[in-house]
């Protein structure tokens, strides 16, 4: 495992981190086999675990709580996400920060999740929604800054909406926030034109969620790919997103070198963009977990493979099933 400095925290982060949506309430979830996976990820060098109050129900904040104390001679980087008060994902332009994140939910929900954990502080509490227009309340970003004085968690940070890294530029830009969590894969390259330009200038760590596009950039999905009642993803694969998503993953298997799986070939032209802190896929099983810690391993793709995948760019416009 490879390591990177998580931006101005001085943090020294795994950049292949761990993302515990799936585990808070995905099918086929189990809860054994995911703290066996967790435990693997501790022992093979992962250091960074991102979760958040609304995977679950705080359930997953406890998987981690668990993971933690297991490992007490380790340092073990903690994230969570407080949920917006109208539990809307994603935010809206017509949502205020009293709809989402007045002073006393921010309190209620920092308290839940630690207590949802076992644990006296965080390392990271994000806004799991976020509009740039809330800077313009700062009893939201000021209450935040109360919190982590009093030692409940020591660094702040966003989530960015789908296929909106824009809506993030303003927060890096006031110099009060410490990290941003936004999709960036393959298709999604498009935080590369504005938000990475001042992440890089105001040193804050960026956080690559949905390495695999939600699963099309792994290269198993196929037009007739179904999943069990319940499941999120029948929501977000619609037909209109399932055929489209397959064609593309389709336009980049031949570009799969040899030996390799298209899933480390995501993973690793992540890897090739230095802005990048960490990224954090869903590792439900162990096999999942090897896989992808061997990308850190492998480091990133050769210059000419990276220059063509770049071509691949998939621009998208959020609607009412992309969440």
């Amino acid at each position: 495992m490879k390591y990177r400095t998580f931006g101005r925290t001085g943090w020294s982060i795994s950049e292949i981190g761990y993302g515990m949506w799936g585990m808070g309430g995905w099918t086929g979830s189990d809860d054994k086999e995911s703290l066996e996976s967790l435990q693997l990820a501790v022992d093979l060098g992962c250091n960074f675990f991102d979760t958040a109050w609304g995977y679950g129900r705080g359930k997953s904040e406890g998987l981690l709580g668990e993971i933690v104390r297991a490992n007490g001679n380790k340092k073990i980087y903690t994230a969570t996400k407080m949920p917006p008060k109208n539990f809307k994902w994603p935010s809206r332009r017509e949502y205020k920060l009293e709809d989402c994140f007045p002073p006393d939910h921010i309190r209620e929900y920092v308290e839940k999740s630690l207590k949802n954990a076992g644990m006296d502080s965080y390392d990271l509490m994000q806004f799991h929604t976020w509009e740039d227009g809330w800077l313009e309340d700062e009893r939201g970003i000021n209450k935040m800054m109360e919190l982590k004085d009093q030692g409940l968690f020591h660094a702040i940070g966003i989530s960015i909406n789908r296929w909106e890294p824009w809506n993030g530029v303003k927060a890096v830009k006031s110099g009060l926030i410490d990290s941003v969590q936004v999709i960036y894969n393959i298709f999604d390259q498009n935080p590369k034109d504005e938000l990475f330009p001042v992440c890089r200038e105001k040193n804050v760590a960026v956080i690559a969620r949905v390495p695999f596009d939600e699963g099309s950039l792994t290269g198993t999905l196929t037009r007739e790919t179904t999943w069990p009642k319940g499941d999120w993803r029948n929501t977000y694969f619609v037909k209109e997103n399932l055929d489209l998503s397959v064609e593309h993953a389709d336009a980049l298997k031949t570009l799969v070198p040899e030996g390799m799986t298209m899933s480390e070939m995501a993973l690793r032209f992540i890897l090739g963009e230095p802005t990048i802190s960490t990224i954090i896929p869903g590792m439900r099983k162990p096999s999942h977990v090897r896989s992808n810690i061997a990308s850190s391993d492998a480091g990133p793709l050769d210059n000419g493979l990276m220059k063509e995948l770049e071509k691949h760019r998939w621009d998208r416009q959020p609607n009412e099933w992309s969440q």
